[in-house]
């Protein structure tokens, strides 16, 4: 079977490996085998080389980096599912570029009949979405900037949406990316970046400033300043871009200064966070569909990542097809 790796910078290879076997001493294992998944921004550093501020040595891990995706139950040691279930499954340490690879019961939820593939794979990232949203107070009749408006950023969109906000500003230097966010279910969009955003958000909002600050951006171009620009005194900002470290000329007495509520958030649960996410797909709460933009084959996964790292066409979420996927058709 293959399994991929980043054998240096922007390059990956398809290589044969050994099937995987479950352990004998560790129960409730399964061998999961993926049939689609998608790119996320996550995966980029280690992609082009260059995580928190550190080089990433190469070659990587064999399978890193992928984490959302699709696929069937094989095999099992455990009671939780039976061979042949349909789940959506998270790998550790977002090692999921294999045909086949073992993995935690606990790692993985049902999909959803009434959900294509395509939009119950996204119920791991618009997961990761509501993982941060249920941190805020009632948003109904609150005004929100959302700061970066990649995949990530049109989801919080999309939620706010559904949780009430009055004014939704969506905030990306992007054309295509501001269009969209307004399918997505923004009130107003602004091409700028956030720092440059403080006439327009002021302008919009009737001089005043955002009662919360989505900061979707992260990596290499945080945007913790423009958030604390961009949010009134006692306000909230939701910091969910993963920052470099350590981030440098971070401006945190201004955020005191306006009494700012900060809230972070990683690591979203199994148990209720992922099923709701899926719940919310399924019940057409959200309509996530507009963000799927590209479809690779395995194959070319070198192309995938190339075309997802530099947003080329429009590129939003790009989906990669495992060999296994023709068996479901």
């Amino acid at each position: 079977m293959l399994a991929g790796q980043f054998t240096s910078r922007r390059r990956i290879e398809l290589l044969d490996v050994e099937e995987p076997q479950l352990p004998d001493d560790t129960p409730g294992m399964m061998i999961f085998q993926p049939e689609m998944t998608c790119l996320c921004g996550s995966d980029l550093p280690f992609f082009d080389g260059d995580f928190e501020g550190h080089d990433i040595q190469y070659p990587q891990p064999l399978g890193k980096s992928l984490h959302e995706m699709v696929g069937t139950v094989v095999e099992t040691n455990g009671s939780r599912w039976q061979p042949g279930t349909r789940v959506l499954a998270v790998p550790e340490e977002q090692q999921g570029l294999w045909e086949r690879y073992v993995l935690s019961e606990d790692r993985a939820i049902v999909l959803d009949d009434r959900l294509s593939d395509e939009i119950a794979l996204l119920a791991q990232p618009f997961g990761t979405v509501i993982w941060a949203l249920r941190k805020l107070p009632n948003m109904i009749d609150r005004d929100a900037v959302v700061l970066g408006l990649g995949p990530i950023g049109q989801m919080f969109v999309a939620g706010l949406r559904n949780m009430g906000a009055r004014k939704i500003i969506g905030i990306d230097p992007v054309p295509e990316r501001t269009a969209l966010a307004l399918k997505m279910g923004a009130t107003d969009a602004v091409n700028s970046t956030g720092g440059e955003a403080e006439d327009d958000v002021r302008r919009i909002l009737n001089g005043e400033l955002a009662d919360v600050a989505v900061e979707a951006v992260g990596h290499k171009a945080q945007a913790f300043n423009d958030a604390v620009l961009l949010t009134r005194h006692h306000g909230d900002i939701l910091y969910f871009g993963v920052p470099p470290a350590p981030m440098n000329d971070v401006h945190f007495k201004d955020a005191m200064l306006k009494n700012i509520t900060i809230r972070t958030s990683l690591h979203p649960d199994f148990e209720r966070t992922f099923p709701l996410a899926m719940q919310w797909l399924a019940e057409g709460r959200v309509d996530l569909s507009p963000l799927l933009t590209h479809r690779f084959p395995l194959a070319q996964m070198q192309d995938a990542f190339d075309i997802f790292r530099d947003r080329r066409g429009g590129a939003i979420k790009v989906l990669v097809e495992f060999p296994a996927l023709a068996g479901t058709r």
